[in-house]
């Protein structure tokens, strides 16, 4: 059977628009145009590719499957077959999907939205929420970018060190532990509030008390830091938080920090995303935007802790992985 290459390009949008209208929006063509497409794509696959849920559409699991090798395909063939080799911002029409969890998204959003819609309008950005469980979105090509507190085990992953944030004790105006020193057992002692989307209540400044010999008291989980913060905010319980990517809602709240009285390591903060898009000149655009983004808050911080007389967290210089 003879194919029509042209297929890959409608099904590219088809799979990452996840409906005929949106696809036949993007691909600038009618939605009766793009439907008879679809059903030449199921005739050449033997497969449904969207299914209907209700007023929805999903990717069956073959679509799933495919989609990321559809879009490098896709990409591959208009980086083949163009003669412009330049990247035209002007004119680049583009969904990137991005996965910070919620205070980088609410510290370094703004920033990154203003500057990819100043220099390419026709770009759009998905932020979208950290998952409840270790998933292979970056290989499956549904995230484009994503953060990491971890560097990536497997090869095809790669990561760029922004900077390292350090963790600091949140409380309001007027808590008692802002009243004299604070000690590794008055902070045990308070009522504590952990940030786990998981609702996990324990966490690593729970082993490092321990390993003074202390208990701290953690009365909620909450699944994110500007949940968890807006908890303290009329209470005497405290959150741990990461200092640089929370320092905005921690103003916006009017809230304190506190230096930890524990050892704890600095908490590294990595850019990853997959090889398929290193040589992706809209990909490195997109990274280019995001580093400046996190780096500013990282910079900002930096200099409100030099006024306030409180050392920054280390920030290092950024290097991308061959």
């Amino acid at each position: 059977m003879q194919l029509d290459l042209n297929l890959l390009t409608a099904l590219d949008a088809l799979l990452e628009e996840g409906s005929v209208a949106g696809a036949a929006a993007r691909l600038h063509v009618t939605s009766p145009a793009m439907s008879r497409t679809l059903g030449r794509i199921r005739q050449a696959t033997g497969d449904q590719i969207l299914v209907r849920t209700g007023r929805t559409m999903v990717p069956t699991p073959h679509a799933l499957e495919v989609r990321a090798q559809v879009h490098d395909l896709v990409h591959q063939a208009h980086q083949l077959l163009s003669r412009e080799r330049e990247l035209d911002l002007a004119t680049l029409s583009r969904t990137f999907t991005i996965r910070w969890h919620d205070a980088l998204a609410s510290a370094c959003g703004p920033a990154l939205l203003a500057a990819v819609h100043r220099q390419a309008p026709g770009v759009r950005l998905r932020l979208v929420a950290e998952s409840n469980s270790d998933t292979p979105e970056l290989r499956r090509g549904e995230v484009d970018l994503e953060s990491s507190s971890a560097k990536p085990s497997v090869p095809d992953i790669r990561h760029q060190l922004i900077g390292e944030d350090r963790l600091v004790a949140a409380v309001r105006p007027g808590h008692p532990l802002t009243d004299g020193p604070l000690t590794p057992e008055r902070y045990a002692a308070a009522g504590h509030i952990t940030v786990s989307r998981r609702g996990r209540l324990r966490d690593p400044v729970d082993d490092a008390l321990a390993a003074l010999g202390l208990e701290r008291q953690v009365i909620a989980a909450a699944p994110s830091a500007a949940t968890a913060l807006s908890l303290v905010v009329d209470t005497d319980l405290v959150v741990t938080v990461p200092q640089a990517v929370t320092a905005s809602a921690l103003r916006g709240l009017g809230l304190r920090t506190l230096p930890l009285p524990l050892t704890m390591p600095p908490i590294p903060l990595h850019m990853v995303w997959h090889q398929r898009h290193d040589n992706d000149r809209a990909h490195a655009w997109l990274r280019t935007q995001a580093r400046s983004a996190l780096q500013a808050v990282f910079d900002s911080s930096g200099r409100s802790e030099s006024e306030s007389g409180v050392g920054p967290p280390r920030a290092e210089h950024c290097q991308e992985l061959p």
